[in-house]
């Protein structure tokens, strides 16, 4: 059985490292990660069609995000194939979700049919339960955001605002 998987370290940082092993040796470990190149490359020319406008919307918004990254175009692409074959399986099954199969006698004659699940339904289940994964692994989903630490620019006001909010001590008067 597989534990959780590891928080980036730039998480641990921003959340005070809870586990105590300490913020110089955290932010080493940050300054030995290797580094990715930034923007992903052009849609692959097999893609098409849906996974092709999947490809340009995922690219589009990682970007904005700031997690385009040219090593997982490989990545992105297994997303966008996953969310084509989902979304064509969903469409088969948008006629019904079950088949009929003939049931067949020792003369090959068939006697009556059997009733089962469309194959469809297997493809569609795990082509969105595939897709899942890779949205979470790019921050795509909902709760994956949540989980992603975004750096803001220190601008100095919060220490200013601070200061400003804090409750006034008064000063003692010196009787002479």
């Amino acid at each position: 059985m597989q534990g959780r998987k590891p928080k980036p370290l730039r998480i641990q940082l921003a959340e005070g490292d809870t586990r105590k092993r300490g913020v110089r040796k955290l932010r080493a470990q940050l300054s030995l990660e290797p580094k990715a190149a930034r923007g992903l490359p052009e849609c692959p020319e097999h893609l098409a069609g849906r996974a092709r406008e999947a490809w340009d919307l995922w690219r589009e918004e990682l970007a904005a995000m700031k997690l385009d990254c040219r090593p997982d175009a490989m990545m992105l692409e297994g997303a966008c194939v996953a969310y084509r074959r989902a979304v064509e399986a969903d469409l088969m099954l948008a006629q019904g979700f079950t088949v009929e199969e003939p049931i067949m006698d020792k003369e090959g004659e068939i006697v009556g049919y059997k009733v089962k699940n469309h194959p469809a339904v297997a493809v569609s289940n795990a082509s969105w339960k595939q897709l899942k994964a890779f949205c979470s692994e790019f921050g795509l989903s909902p709760v994956s955001r949540t989980r992603l630490a975004v750096e803001k620019p220190d601008t100095g006001e919060k220490d200013l605002m601070q200061m400003l909010s804090a409750p006034r001590v008064p000063r003692k008067v010196q009787v002479q």
